[in-house]
């Protein structure tokens, strides 16, 4: 289902109403909210709002459990971390407990971070079949979600769930969580924001299906749902595609 609004405000404004009501039902449902958190630029505004009142004093946070659907791999206080980026405008304004963070150990190489997060999440879900309350995407310009890139060996990935990911043209290693995890998830949200990702927007939504070179094609949960909330901007190009009011 794709929603589409205003702007990046509007947005941002949307996903964190459906935080909250994610958050609600788990917590009603399971004792406890397991969200995988993502990077860049997009979601720093919802992480903002999150902090806000009333929308902090709606999520119980010592029951919420925060992980990423990816990382690069650099120091933990380097500015490009996604773990940096989420303590600066999230975790270090909310009351939550240190134990229920759960950062990609990126301390160690690529391969054993990946094995030792994947050994994380197994042991935080205790089952074969783990599912995320809420995994948050973005959408790269190139159609990369999470570290999910064109034309890399991930794409193809059926049995892990946390891979390293290698991507020349950044000169950088990051790992990621892989497609067949992301699928189990209870509810997917994508973030797309401004007109440079307009393009791959319409490719992913209403292009043919090729997934090595529309990485984000591969994200089709299977019980759960998927929701795009875009901005106008980035919807620009796609056909027939009812705005929301905002």
């Amino acid at each position: 289902m794709i929603r589409t609004y205003k702007n990046l405000e509007a947005v941002s404004r949307a996903a964190a109403e459906i935080f909250v009501e994610e958050a609600v039902d788990a917590l009603s449902a399971r004792g406890r909210f397991a969200v995988a958190l993502s990077g860049g630029e997009t979601p720093r505004r919802l992480y903002s709002l999150l902090t806000e009142s009333p929308i902090r004093e709606n999520i119980e946070w010592k029951a919420v459990h925060i992980f990423w659907g990816d990382e690069r791999c650099v120091p933990p206080g380097d500015p490009r971390s996604n773990a940096r980026m989420a303590r600066l405008t999230l975790l270090d304004h909310v009351p939550l407990p240190a134990e229920n963070v759960h950062p990609i150990p990126c301390d160690r190489s690529p391969q054993e971070a990946a094995a030792q997060y994947e050994a994380e999440i197994k042991a935080f879900f205790g089952t074969a079949s783990p599912a995320f309350d809420l995994v948050l995407l973005g959408l790269g310009d190139n159609a990369h979600t999470a570290s999910l890139f064109p034309h890399t060996p991930v794409l193809d990935e059926k049995d892990r769930w946390v891979a390293e990911v290698c991507v020349p043209e950044q000169d950088m290693h990051r790992v990621t969580l892989t497609a067949p995890i992301i699928n189990q998830a209870r509810q997917v949200l994508f973030l797309v924001s401004g007109a440079e990702k307009a393009n791959a927007l319409k490719q992913v939504i209403q292009g043919p299906f090729r997934p090595n070179d529309f990485p984000a094609q591969l994200i089709r949960t299977k019980a759960g749902h998927s929701l795009w909330l875009v901005d106008h901007d980035a919807a620009d190009k796609l056909i027939d595609i009812i705005h929301c009011p905002s």
